[in-house]
């Protein structure tokens, strides 16, 4: 193939993008050209192996590499460098490697055409989990002028725990979660927020898109939040990102 793309992460059973990409590759008539796989590597240690590939041209990186991939880069782009991760990487003509960080405008342009954007952006937001993709929203979330509070199993410095919730939802607007609880085949999980205290000034904001409606969301919906948003426009938004950077 002339033009490879793929995923690197483990595991990779819940991920939909090279459904998306397949689709794509057919529709702008690019199918017999280029292709997208799965590369599911149990360790980082294995990601430079990658790049002997015949005809590969870039990366999505998903977890639990975001942040894992920087140091095996050649060059990582401004705004993934401030964000501390990375989930596109490019592969130059020259053989060098180039990452950027999509996850920042997938989910930007979610919130701010999101009909409740108004009703959330004068409070402050909670953002459940630290990791990669944490990373990239909470800066999307704090350049539109939202304040974040950071959320995660144990607090430390800038950082809250699940158990200091209770006294801070009443600040609260958005609730976005970026861990992988409820996710595909641990549909059942959710991440312990205070469920019971929410109400219609509360939206809740999931990142996982398998299954697309999350435990998490569907609680929320259940203690009557005023509304929920699921996460493959975003996916769609970052993926579409990436095939971007990919043709520069």
């Amino acid at each position: 193939m002339a033009f490879l793309y793929g995923l690197i992460g483990f595991p990779l059973g819940h991920s939909f993008s090279k459904r998306y990409f397949t689709e794509k590759f057919d529709q702008l008539g690019l199918s017999e050209t280029h292709a997208y796989t799965q590369f599911e590597i149990p360790s980082i240690e294995d990601y430079p192996n990658l790049l002997n590939t015949s005809g590969i041209r870039g990366f999505n990186v998903t977890i639990p590499y975001k942040q894992q991939i920087i140091p095996f880069l050649d060059e990582v782009d401004p705004a993934a460098a401030r964000i501390g991760a990375v989930n596109t990487i490019k592969v130059l003509p020259d053989g060098r490697t180039r990452g950027y960080n999509t996850d920042y405008f997938g989910f930007q342009k979610t919130l701010k055409d999101w009909s409740a954007y108004a009703d959330f952006k004068s409070k402050k937001t909670l953002v459940l989990g630290q990791g990669g993709a944490a990373k990239a929203i909470i800066a999307a979330i704090e350049d539109l002028g939202i304040p974040v509070i950071k959320v995660s199993r144990n607090a430390s410095d800038g950082i809250v725990s699940y158990d200091e919730l209770p006294g801070l939802m009443s600040s609260v607007g958005l609730i976005v979660n970026t861990t992988p609880l409820g996710m595909h085949p641990n549909e059942e999980a959710c991440p312990p927020i205070p469920y019971e205290q929410l109400g219609g000034h509360h939206f809740l904001y999931d990142i996982v898109y398998n299954p697309l409606e999350t435990t998490f969301l569907k609680k929320g919906l259940a203690h009557g939040a005023g509304g929920i948003h699921t996460g493959i426009e975003m996916l769609y938004g970052q993926a579409d990102k990436a095939w971007e950077i990919w043709q520069l």
